[in-house]
């Protein structure tokens, strides 16, 4: 992957990449996404759709510049969120920002249980991260990726002061992950090659790992500072 320079630029000028492009209603749909299906996860001031991995409340993130923000609050202050609704077959698209060595992360078919004490422990995860900063950036573990099992093709993350986008679509066994409008990742849940990779990855001993034909989304809390927007989500 090639990597870019990360810019310093002023404050004033890191604001302006906050705003929606030229055009674009920010957290809102438009008329031909409401036609075709679309829900919106999140409308810039609430977070009613979503709450903490196995809480009925929402803590450590906030909502800023019209944006969800998770802190990366220490001491179990923060934590995973998930949708309150359930999905199988979807395509899942937003715009994300991380902070400088952040590392964070969406998952799907995310199950709650006595026996999966994380998030992790049962979705998939759509890697993000900051590429250039983190010291983890080797290819399945770079933004784009499914976490630990496939590494991106051709994916290219802006620079630290900009809104990337991400994209997933899931429908029954098949996983795609796009990057910037860029499809990056593509695989098949459950087939030979996916077991092979598991079994020879952190998810080995997982039990519940990529188990669940259904479940919630979840953002990541963890530890950095991540923001999204425009979360929206589509049954297929």
């Amino acid at each position: 992957m090639r990597k870019l320079t990360q810019l310093s630029i002023a404050g004033a000028i890191c604001l302006s990449f906050l705003a929606p492009v030229q055009g674009q209603q920010l957290n809102k749909l438009t008329e031909k996404e409401k036609a075709e299906g679309w829900e919106l996860l999140f409308d810039g001031v609430s977070m009613d759709k979503w709450r903490c991995y196995k809480l009925d409340k929402v803590q450590g993130w906030v909502i800023e510049d019209g944006a969800i923000k998770a802190l990366g609050l220490p001491g179990g202050k923060g934590g995973d969120i998930i949708t309150r609704a359930k999905y199988k077959d979807f395509e899942l698209s937003l715009e994300w920002r991380i902070g400088q060595e952040s590392n964070s992360g969406i998952f799907f078919h995310v199950v709650e249980g006595d026996q999966y004490p994380t998030v992790y422990m049962t979705g998939p995860e759509y890697q993000l991260l900051d590429d250039v900063g983190f010291p983890e950036s080797d290819g399945i573990h770079d933004s784009g990726a499914n976490y630990d099992m496939h590494a991106p093709k051709f994916g290219q993350v802006k620079t630290l002061d900009q809104w990337n986008t991400a994209r997933i679509v899931v429908k029954g066994p098949h996983v795609e992950h796009w990057l910037n409008d860029r499809k990056v990742v593509e695989y098949e849940m459950w087939s030979p090659e996916w077991t092979q990779l598991k079994n020879n990855s952190k998810w080995k001993d997982a039990e519940g790992y990529g188990k669940y034909p259904e479940g919630y989304i979840a953002l990541q809390d963890h530890g950095g500072t991540t923001m999204f927007r425009n979360i929206k989500i589509k049954k297929l």
